[in-house]
């Protein structure tokens, strides 16, 4: 006898009259309205304007939504254009589906030309999201406990999932790794808000740091995974792609804290002299390498200016002399 469990629901729909009420999407949507608050909030703090967040999220997260529907579908092609199988189900993104990795990489590319269109640097825009999107995929992850899928190996602990019958699936009690990376993605934001205010973390510093930790959870979780998944050398895709994007989030962060240090001053310009400073700042290391010859040149100037009044004085000596 199982004496506790954690129950899945019934339903992945709730119907409201004619209208569908799904559960995995419901928990995205929750999701994106949290991220863009809480980083809407953070912005403002490192002062930029109320809505700048919300403005450029209508240009990021469509591009997200798309680039982790075709991460899903490119890496799991299978479920939908193998034999027997209607490649239409491709288009169905409420039935669940998204890869974080296509959804960050498409929803960069977004984001930039939003931050493009208002003049603002992309890893200051990135830096003041970070720990909304990590809550935001914390969020999400719920959608796929209304939808009975990406639980992990069979386990007889107190907070098994208790899954049903269904199709690609068998009933029991396996680990509830959806949870799991809930209470991850949780850990991370905490985690990067903390390092940030206390290393004083900017230049894309802070998202670096929150690919790197979401990583390092994604890894071990997907060893618990038993949904179908492509293997290389015997290690699941999505061991892999952690992996290759943790050594470039690390490598990121290491050479932006070398060769920019600090955080950026001005995140959103007010005027154009504004606009022009975070326009150059990725210039700043030039200027700062700049400097040291502009001020060996002074002296040099200094002594080209001297020279005639050294030389003068012999004249007006000679000049007093012939008067005298």
């Amino acid at each position: 006898m199982d004496l506790a469990y954690i129950p899945s629901p019934s339903t992945g729909v709730l119907h409201l009259g004619p209208l569908p009420l799904r559960g995995y999407a419901f928990c995205i949507i929750i999701g994106v309205f949290v991220g863009v608050w809480y980083g809407g909030k953070r912005w403002v703090a490192r002062g930029g304007k109320v809505g700048t967040v919300a403005d450029i999220a209508v240009w990021a997260v469509p591009f997200g939504l798309v680039g982790g529907r075709l991460y899903h579908v490119i890496t799991d092609y299978q479920l939908y254009f193998s034999d027997g199988e209607d490649w239409v189900n491709a288009f169905k993104v409420w039935e669940g589906g998204l890869g974080i990795w296509g959804a960050i990489a498409l929803g960069a590319v977004g984001a930039w030309i939003g931050c493009r269109r208002r003049g603002i640097a992309l890893p200051a825009y990135a830096d003041a999201i970070a720990p909304g999107i990590v809550l935001a995929q914390a969020i999400g992850r719920w959608g796929n406990w209304f939808n009975q899928e990406l639980y992990g190996k069979e386990t007889t602990l107190p907070w098994a999932l208790k899954i049903s019958a269904g199709p690609n699936r068998e009933a029991g009690l396996y680990h509830p790794t959806f949870l799991y990376e809930s209470l991850w993605c949780v850990a991370v934001a905490a985690f990067i808000v903390w390092a940030d205010r206390r290393f004083t973390l900017g230049h894309g510093r802070v998202f670096a740091l929150y690919v790197a930790s979401y990583c390092v959870g994604r890894a071990w979780i997907e060893y618990l995974r038993v949904d179908e998944a492509h293997h290389i050398l015997g290690v699941r895709l999505n061991v892999w792609t952690a992996a290759i994007i943790f050594l470039l989030a690390v490598t990121y962060f290491v050479l932006s804290s070398r060769m920019r240090p600090g955080r950026e001053e001005i995140v959103e310009p007010e005027t154009d002299e504004d606009a022009k400073a975070v326009a150059d700042a990725s210039d700043s290391d030039d200027d700062e390498k700049a400097e040291p010859a502009s001020e060996k040149a002074e002296p040099a100037g200094e002594a080209e200016k001297a020279e005639p009044a050294e030389k003068a004085e012999p004249a007006e000596k000679a000049e007093k002399a012939e008067k005298s």
